[in-house]
């Protein structure tokens, strides 16, 4: 504990946002830098607590050992705090950026204070160590013959292969689209994530022996029954993909589109690829809609800005919840309450308890959406519903309506099909306590498995992965190829 007073001497502080009229210019990172000093201020507020809660799974499921390194920065050593902050996160410039911060929901200053700034603290550890030089590949000591294969290359597939590429096995990663990152690469605007920091961890991953094969399709262009021919394992780490629709006349409209296909075409763009005018979807000049109140609708409105939209406004079944953290989740859990984020900051008409009921258009493009005010109720049975409240129908005119209502769960034809994987009661791949799924030899994490959360719970389920993986291999010999025994996942 670095200033047994700190915490009642120094105010929170976190990174400033660029101006408004600044950032949505451009598509950089709209944090400001923060100084050295700052950082070592805030990580005298850590009160060293005998129960670090921000360390427990509802603060932090990768289990980050915060009070430890926000310690060392305060006494300057930030290459001993990066090397605390790998021992549990193999991304967090990932989580640093992305990450809502369960952890500061969950800090003991919290009850009566502002939380201490975890977050600034760790991507500021991660980036220094990157600028120093001292991030570098870590490899085995020696190969194990096993082969291992994991299909999907988000955050938990990420996660999963570096730890089995550090354990000695000969790790390949599939991803279907045409660059590797998943949604870290094509879900993440570059104002909330520079590709440039997706790109120096795939450099050290690559140095570390992962092979990855772009454009590959699992179960399409690459035959199921290959995968478990020619891999020892397999980790299936894909998403949770099947994006929710809104079945309401006129979806078919022209203009009306997912979130995730809009946000994808932006950062091909930013990425420098030619998009046919034909099929490009911009917001400028336009009146957008963005239907759904979450992260992605918050990138979905961050990006209309940048292109220029004339009027946005986005709509969320749910009523709006309060300004302070409800009685329904004391601490420390996340708390619901109302959040806004640098995207609201740059202009918004937020709604709140309203339903689509409809769109129509004009020459097979839409021009209006139909709408009412919903109230939520519990019937008899405890089942919550959102009814419709008389007279408050109304109509909108848009030009771009983008759905940004989450996901169900996997895609299930293809990969998941041919494998005939058991799912659980939601839908998800069921796997037992080690990972593995009803196939012997094939594993599951992330998104795939647990449905859509967040990226440090895809970070921890691709470690666990890992280890199950690897504890496996443990008990086999690999087929046909030399090598020792399987390596030790270090956790």
């Amino acid at each position: 504990m670095g200033d047994p007073k700190g915490f009642l001497k120094i105010r929170r502080e976190g990174p400033k946002r660029r101006p408004v009229e600044e950032r949505v210019h451009d598509w950089r990172e709209f944090y400001q830098p923060i100084s050295e000093e700052t950082l070592k201020a805030q990580g005298a507020r850590c009160m060293d607590c005998g129960v670090p809660f921000c360390q427990s799974n509802n603060g932090c499921p990768v289990q980050n050992m915060i009070p430890d390194w926000n310690d060392l920065v305060f006494q300057g050593r930030w290459k001993d705090a990066l090397k605390m902050l790998h021992s549990t996160n193999n991304f967090p410039e990932f989580t640093g950026r992305l990450c809502p911060a369960p952890c500061e929901s969950a800090c003991v200053l919290g009850i009566i204070e502002d939380p201490v700034s975890i977050r600034v603290i760790e991507w500021n550890i991660i980036d220094r160590g990157f600028d120093e030089g001292w991030v570098t590949p870590v490899l085995p000591e020696k190969p194990t013959g096993f082969k291992v294969a994991v299909v999907g290359s988000g955050p938990a597939g990420l996660a999963a292969a570096q730890q089995l590429a550090r354990a000695g096995h000969a790790v390949t990663v599939f991803e279907k689209a045409d660059r590797i990152g998943g949604l870290l690469r094509y879900g993440i605007p570059d104002f909330k994530m520079e590709k440039s920091v997706l790109d120096r961890r795939l450099d050290q991953m690559r140095a570390e022996g992962v092979e990855f094969r772009t454009g590959v399709d699992v179960g399409r262009d690459f035959p199921t029954e290959l995968l478990l021919k020619n891999f020892d394992a397999v980790c299936l780490a894909g998403g949770a993909m099947n994006a929710r629709d809104l079945s309401v006349a006129g979806r078919d409209l022209e203009g009306v589109l997912f979130a995730m296909d809009y946000l994808t075409q932006q950062n091909k763009i930013n990425a420098g690829d030619a998009i046919d005018p034909a099929v490009r979807v911009t917001a400028k000049d336009k009146r957008v809609v963005i239907i759904g109140g979450g992260d992605t609708g918050s990138d979905c409105l961050g990006t209309t800005h940048r292109q220029g939209a004339k009027d946005v406004y986005q709509f969320e079944l749910l009523p709006q919840p309060p300004a302070t953290r409800s009685p329904s989740t004391p601490w420390p859990l996340w708390p619901m309450m109302l959040r806004s984020s640098h995207a609201h900051e740059e202009g918004c008409k937020r709604e709140w308890s309203v339903s689509t009921k409809r769109f129509s258009g004009q020459n097979g493009r839409v021009t209006k959406l139909q709408a009412v005010r919903v109230e939520m109720k519990t019937d008899p049975t405890g089942r919550t519903q959102f009814v419709e409240m008389p007279g408050t129908e109304f109509e909108l005119e848009t030009d771009l309506v983008l759905l940004a209502m989450g996901f169900t769960g996997p895609v299930r034809e293809g990969l998941l099909a041919d494998l005939g994987v058991k799912l659980d009661a939601r839908g998800n791949v069921a796997v037992d306590e080690n990972q593995m799924t009803s196939v012997d030899g094939v594993f599951a994490a992330g998104d795939m498995k647990r449905g859509a959360s967040l990226i440090v719970w895809a970070i921890r389920e691709g470690r666990d992965a890992a280890k199950g993986i690897d504890q496996y291999l443990c008990t086999r010999k690999p087929a046909g190829r030399a090598g020792g025994p399987a390596g030790v996942v270090v956790r």
